[in-house]
């Protein structure tokens, strides 16, 4: 038989113990939703693995189509919009970074623009990062025989293609796209779209071209150079 002091002792610790449960069950239920609302979310930052590389996970949106139309806009409108972001490249697939895994994937992968009817010039670009038993050389290879293969018509263009198959190996995932205006949007990298072509020239006098560049060293015929020499006199 307990007394009542024992009694009221058992009847607070059930009402701590119930409080304990309830406390649990919201937290759980808090965890739960925030996980799905993590889900749900249209952007959300994934670990890359690498250092000075962001992936940015979208739900609902077409990658490639986001990023082409951030970087058209500031192509046309020359509006520097991030100090700290160099390059921005959509990923549309994923396999492991082992070649036979990357030549089934892009069998299928490629289709939508490569196979025929589908066909257009394309060049590849490769980057490893934390990589070290992948061959650029074999990658490249193997790649542009399975884009022949979809369809012979399929040519490589090194200048000017109208599809730039992106291949960014982060230590053991290959990550893929299929992008346009490549070239046009100096290799999707923000800081470089936003420059005037006058600004180009200026950096890089070698983009001149060479009309350009014979008119630059020619050398100034008699009445030119007799005109300066006499600016130069009366500026004396």
């Amino acid at each position: 038989k307990f007394s009542d002091h024992e009694e009221r002792l058992s009847g607070s610790e059930r009402e701590e113990d119930e409080d304990d449960v309830e406390a649990a069950l919201k937290k759980e239920v808090g965890q739960i939703r925030a996980s799905t609302e993590q889900k749900l979310r249209r952007f959300q930052s994934v670990e890359s693995g690498a250092n000075n590389v962001v992936f940015i996970r979208t739900r609902g949106i077409e990658p490639e189509n986001l990023v082409h139309h951030i970087l058209k806009d500031m192509h046309a409108t020359k509006k520097k919009k991030t100090r700290v972001i160099l390059r921005m490249l959509p990923i549309s697939g994923t396999c492991k970074a082992f070649m036979e895994d990357m030549k089934k994937y892009t069998e299928t992968f490629f289709e939508p623009w490569f196979k025929a009817p589908n066909k257009g010039t394309f060049q590849i670009v490769y980057k490893a990062r934390n990589n070290s038993h992948m061959s650029r050389e074999e990658v490249i290879k193997e790649l542009a025989g399975i884009v022949g293969s979809l369809n012979p018509e399929n040519k490589v263009d090194l200048n000017n293609p109208q599809y730039t198959i992106v291949v960014e190996i982060i230590k053991n995932v290959c990550c893929l796209s299929v992008v346009r205006d490549y070239v046009l949007f100096r290799k999707y990298n923000l800081q470089e779209v936003v420059k005037s072509n006058k600004e180009d020239t200026q950096q890089n006098p070698s983009s001149l071209t060479e009309d350009q560049n014979s008119k630059v060293v020619k050398p100034e015929t008699e009445e030119e150079e007799k005109s300066s020499k006499e600016v130069e006199q009366e500026n004396k």
